[in-house]
């Protein structure tokens, strides 16, 4: 079992920056790709972003790359996303998740976290 904790959502302006947490409990961490997904309202969760076991890859969705940058600490158990260069279109809930294989599909993850609001206004 691991549970997931996002923090760092909030206001920010259209050109602004965020940066998202989330804290995983238990020794596995480090067992689980990790990815950043999200979801706006009347919207279906969307991939943002993943990352491998160690971090040495990671890709991201075409409308964030460029400007979002994920990372992990497997001695913090905590991944994070860097956003950057925010717009409007940005505003979403955020949820970070945890799967055993390296795959951008929602359905594929085994556990999530319960999501933290981040609002861009233009």
């Amino acid at each position: 079992q691991v549970q997931l904790i996002e923090s760092g959502g909030g206001l920010a302006q259209a050109g602004g920056s965020l940066r998202l947490s989330c804290a995983a409990s238990g020794r596995t961490f480090s067992t689980y790709y990790m990815g950043w997904f999200r979801q706006a309202p009347g919207k279906e969760r969307e991939f943002v972003a993943r990352i491998t076991l160690t971090g040495t890859m990671t890709s991201y969705a075409d409308s964030v790359k460029g400007r979002f940058t994920i990372s992990r600490d497997n001695a913090k158990n905590t991944v994070y996303l860097q956003m950057n260069s925010l717009k409007p279109e940005d505003t979403a809930v955020y949820y970070c998740a945890a799967s055993t294989i390296w795959t951008m599909m929602a359905g594929r993850y085994d556990y999530w976290g319960q999501g933290t609001q981040v609002t861009v206004s233009a």
